[in-house]
């Protein structure tokens, strides 16, 4: 082989690598989930999730270093639902809700987008408040996401004002709490695991509800 054939192949292997690399890291999340679901954080051994995703142990700790990590890329992909590094409110379905001259229509795409997001979010909500009674880090851990969730809360408001007048009893911030608690995992576990609602009642009954606190009669 030349100089030239050699050269020409290795961006090419580059980039396969990349792509194996990455597929090994989702093995990792994915078994992660599976175990944090069936053992909780604490139980969930790395050398348990390298045996799940068919890995070294030393595999796992190359790609994130730690559990830790591997929890924080779990919630990553979790929130939007991909690996692709792009922020939430930069995905498809905030930028509905922001583009949409429709109350109505806002309200109902948000709602789908909660929907999608606490099927996947709500079971390591859960695993999270349970390990952050022992673990510090996991407990810094829960904050950031409910800060960035209060904050995602702000923005949907922002984005309904621009076309309604809020309920005239209901101030923007009132709002944005009110938002922030009713589309909780808590409420989303109480009403698909405990009530065992489909996630088309779930969505179908947080549009109603939000439409009914939010919207005045006549918009």
């Amino acid at each position: 082989m030349n100089k030239k054939e050699s050269y020409n192949k290795r961006p090419y292997n580059s980039k396969r690598r990349r792509m194996q690399a990455d597929q090994t890291r989702l093995l990792i999340v994915e078994a992660a989930r599976k175990l944090f679901s069936e053992r909780g954080y604490t139980g969930a051994t790395i050398e348990a999730i390298a045996q799940e995703a068919g890995v070294a142990a030393e595999t796992v700790y190359a790609a994130f270093g730690n559990k830790r990590e591997i929890l924080s890329k779990l919630i990553d992909v979790s929130v939007v639902g991909d690996d692709q590094p792009i922020p939430l409110l930069q995905r498809a379905g905030p930028l509905s809700v922001m583009q949409e001259k429709n109350p109505h229509r806002q309200i109902e795409i948000f709602s789908h987008d909660i929907f999608e997001i606490m099927s996947r979010m709500a079971p390591i909500f859960e695993i999270m408040r349970i390990a952050a009674k022992t673990e510090p880090e996991i407990s810094d851990i829960l904050q950031q996401i409910l800060k960035s969730r209060y904050h995602g809360m702000e923005k949907f408001i922002q984005y309904l004002s621009t076309n309604i007048t809020l309920q005239e009893d209901l101030t923007p911030a009132e709002a944005v709490e009110t938002v922030w608690a009713i589309t909780s995992a808590e409420l989303y576990n109480l009403l698909t695991v405990d009530r065992g609602w489909s996630g088309e009642q779930y969505e179908q009954w947080l549009a109603k509800t939000l439409k009914k606190i939010l919207l005045e009669a006549n918009q």
